[in-house]
């Protein structure tokens, strides 16, 4: 935030805000438009979207602020002009419209968000997303079409990938060699789904599928994947090594995160630097934390005396990630000083496959994220590429073709894909351009 401010509020008093435009306005999208308008001088929000319009009115309505429903892109460009923000379905518009900057993107799927992402990528707008399903799925490429339009495509601070990184580049800089990106869970149980996660969903006003995205283990492989693609890092193990004192009881107590960090270490050893994992039931939490390495005596000798133990391994953590309220810096960051919080460093390293949740039958419809037939294990890029093994951002709408065992990986062959979506050709694109490379590495 610092420097960000001084930025911000310079833009302010020149009247030369940062015009923002939002496609998503479910629990996050809404939470975003409602910090930018009543906390973030220098910045406006210009624009709405969202396939279900009611949302999108919503989420400006209840700010006290009336809304223009617009239908399409000429309608956007003039409700923009004369100061109102436009609300529309239209989100490929609002992602082209003139007299705006920086397009966050926040809906939570894939082939429409790859869409609507392209389109403000070819239409020279920087792209804020905090959409780790597409990200890790096709980020590369997406990044990759970004530069050549000269326009920032990046993940946003606020979520673990975002945070993790920013604390990477904090380590770097005091000339820790980061070794390790972890990310800490309360809780991780493959078999949850939409109907165990309704009372929690229901609580906070979220949906059970994304709820039980969180709790599946699909979310923490997105985000570490993501994290491992800006990163160039690697997992241990298909799945990671994931430390759990809890044995899936979310109720237990806490554990200090220094002392249930020895598998982690113990995998390091034995695998080497570059690693991307998570613990379960540690305090300070829900947080993320970065294990490095110092190779001056000297300087070990210091971060000693500093707190942080005789190493090899030294422990750095963000006990807290703050989601929609840290949004407006990283569009801030993208928009005035051409930094990304963290994008794909080259090619995929890391990817997310889709494990069955339970027994699958020949005519089952892998539905959604989080939901009853199938949950994301995080395994290494080579290894998906060589065992043809299934993305889990491929198999949504798929159906089964013949019987897989529960917590079998799906393959290619395990499902009929839908014809004509655009994320199937932008995941071709990828793996033509960075097979060999990652293959190599």
């Amino acid at each position: 935030m610092i420097l960000v401010d001084t930025a911000l509020a310079a833009r302010e008093a020149a009247g030369n805000p940062i015009r923002v435009g939002i496609v998503g306005a479910g629990f996050q999208g809404a939470a975003i438009v409602r910090q930018i308008v009543r906390s973030t001088k220098g910045m406006r929000v210009v624009a709405v979207a969202n396939r279900n319009l009611a949302p999108a009115v919503a989420a400006v309505e209840v700010l006290g602020i009336a809304p223009l429903v617009c239908d399409d892109r000429p309608a956007i460009e003039r409700a923009i002009a004369t100061g109102r923000i436009a609300v529309t379905d239209d989100a490929v518009g609002l992602a082209q419209a003139d007299g705006i900057d920086v397009v966050v993107e926040v809906t939570g799927s894939v082939d429409y968000a790859a869409t609507v992402v392209l389109a403000a990528i070819e239409a020279g707008k920087h792209v804020v997303q905090m959409n780790a399903e597409l990200d890790g799925t096709v980020g590369p490429v997406l990044k990759a079409r970004a530069d050549a339009a000269g326009v920032i495509y990046t993940f946003s601070d606020g979520d673990q990938p975002g945070v993790q990184m920013n604390l990477v580049r904090f380590v770097r800089g005091l000339g820790v060699t980061p070794v390790l990106c972890g990310n800490i869970k309360g809780l991780q149980d493959p078999y949850r789904n939409p109907t165990t996660q309704a009372g929690f969903a229901e609580k906070w006003g979220q949906k059970p599928a994304m709820v039980a995205s969180f709790a599946d283990g699909t979310k923490i492989s997105y985000e570490q994947a993501v994290v491992a693609n800006g990163t160039g890092f690697r997992v241990a193990q298909r799945g990671m090594v994931g430390p759990d004192p809890t044995n899936r009881d979310p109720t237990v107590p806490l554990q200090p995160l220094e002392d249930i960090i020895a598998p982690l270490a113990d995998a390091l050893d034995t695998h080497g630097p570059g690693l991307v994992d998570y613990v379960v039931g540690a305090r300070p939490g829900p947080g993320v934390f970065v294990l490095g390495t110092h190779d001056d005596p000297r300087q070990q000798h210091f971060l000693n005396l500093y707190k942080l133990g005789a190493g090899p391994y030294y422990l750095f953590y963000t006990p807290y990630h703050l989601c929609h309220f840290e949004v407006p810096t990283s569009i801030a960051r993208a928009a005035l000083f051409g930094d990304a919080v963290l994008a794909p460093s080259g090619g995929p390293q890391v990817g997310v496959v889709a494990a069955a949740k339970k027994d699958l039958h020949p005519g089952d419809r892998i539905a959604e994220f989080g939901g009853y037939e199938c949950y994301g294990v995080a395994e290494n890029y080579p290894v998906i590429e060589q065992d043809r093994l299934l993305p889990l951002g491929l198999a949504l709408d798929c159906t089964v073709t013949r019987f897989v065992a529960r917590d079998s990986i799906l393959t290619y062959a395990d499902v009929a894909i839908p014809e004509g979506r655009l994320v199937d050709r932008l995941y071709a694109e990828q793996a033509a351009l960075f097979s060999t490379r990652s293959l190599a590495a």
